[in-house]
């Protein structure tokens, strides 16, 4: 048995409990029990900074073998510890290539654009719908070299898959989940064929094509790889962009810093990345018993890296709790503890925030809430964020 306090309101499977945004319980653990022991779930939550690095550099002891989800594993990178992880991140890496996202900028520039132009006139929007979710999107639909037209779906997709992401997933959100992974899974095997028919300058492509050791990857391994790129390369921006946006209107002085130098938004970025933290936690599994905090954990057990716990620990930021675009140093882990499993989208997210948040500060830099109802979060334990925020601001005219 854990040898600390308890609280039964921390329930670390519970998307309830990150849709509540959790900051006052994560302070309490790190003060109280710095590696929790969820009872109910039978999980372990890490809460502290320097833990969270530790474990994402130990993979012989912390693996990601059994599932980066407490309770499900497919065969995507992301289940792997090296040397099969580094060979699978290797192929899928050749898509993310600095040249690459070099290459990118000009057409981030001109989504972001038409983005602001479809709603600038009307002076108010549904700011998740309208703004936030279409670019991330559009950016990995495109990379994967999907059809335009297919993009709302892949986007339902997505959504509806992430619905089940919580102990509290009610059946019907489970049959809806299964029945989005399916479709899906049929329509990226059609994909597949066609790419195999005529190769392509995609992502998929390049999955299909690309070789392990003179060994190429499986259809379903394919098919979990390229839902990985979609999933973490849509979910997780667009709860940045969305939960950014509403930080600096919270923070009007932070808010005109960027308005009246942008210079300083590439800092910037990374501490809306930071204060938001899309990304809840990643699941590790003890290979052996290991003493942590004080706390045995029991070979097998269930490891949780609370990443926004980590970003908003005392020890490793000064002042936390305040929202600072001038941060510096800003070492956060929004994309993992620097282990190998950092995120390979990385680069891609940080170019995608930094241009939109451009384009916004420079065409509605009066963006205000249009309501004082509460805002509806996602109630998921992986990656979790606002469902919708309606804005209005001043019209303007579009740019073409």
């Amino acid at each position: 048995m854990p040898d600390h306090p308890t609280r039964d309101d921390i329930r670390l499977l519970d998307g309830d409990f990150y849709a509540g945004q959790p900051l006052e319980a994560y302070a309490w653990m790190r003060a109280n029990a710095p590696v929790y022991h969820d009872g109910e779930g039978q999980v372990w939550g890490v809460t502290l900074y320097e833990d969270v690095m530790s474990c994402s550099k130990r993979p012989e002891i912390f693996s990601s073998a059994k599932g980066s989800r407490p309770d499900s594993w497919t065969p995507s990178s992301i289940n792997m510890d090296d040397p099969e992880h580094k060979r699978r991140r290797g192929l899928v890496n050749r898509g993310f290539t600095p040249g690459r996202l070099a290459a990118h900028e000009d057409r981030v520039r001109e989504i972001c654009n038409w983005i602001v132009d479809a709603v600038c006139e009307r002076g108010t929007c549904e700011f998740v719908r309208d703004v936030a979710a279409p670019l991330p999107l559009i950016m990995i639909g495109d990379m994967l070299g999907m059809p335009k037209e297919d993009f709302g779906t892949l986007l339902r997709w997505s959504e509806t898959m992430l619905q089940a992401t919580s102990s509290t997933a009610t059946p019907a959100e489970r049959d809806a989940a299964a029945a989005a992974g399916g479709e899906y899974f049929e329509y990226i095997m059609g994909a597949m064929a066609a790419r195999r028919a005529k190769p392509t300058d995609d992502l998929v492509s390049l999955l299909v094509h690309g070789q392990l050791d003179g060994e190429r990857l499986t259809d379903e391994e394919i098919a979990h790889e390229s839902l990985l790129i979609l999933v973490g390369g849509d979910e997780t921006t667009r709860h940045v962009i969305t939960e950014g946006t509403l930080a600096l209107m919270q923070h009007p002085d932070q808010r005109q810093k960027l308005i009246d130098d942008r210079s300083k938004l590439k800092v910037a970025v990374e501490e809306l990345l930071r204060w938001v933290s899309p990304i809840k936690n990643m699941n590790r599994t003890a290979t052996r018993d290991a003493e942590l905090r004080g706390q045995t954990i029991r070979e097998g057990d269930k490891v949780l890296l609370l990443y926004q716990a980590a970003n908003f620990d005392e020890r490793a930021f000064e002042n936390p709790e305040a929202f600072d675009i001038e941060r510096h140093p800003n070492d956060h882990v929004a994309f993992g503890g620097y282990g190998a499993h950092h995120c390979l989208g990385a680069s891609l997210a940080r170019l995608e925030l930094r241009v939109m948040f451009d384009t916004l500060l420079e065409r509605l830099p009066d963006l205000t809430l249009a309501s004082d109802d509460p805002l509806p979060r996602r109630a998921s334990n992986f990656i979790a964020g606002l469902e919708s925020m309606p804005v209005r601001f001043s019209p303007s005219k579009p740019v073409g």
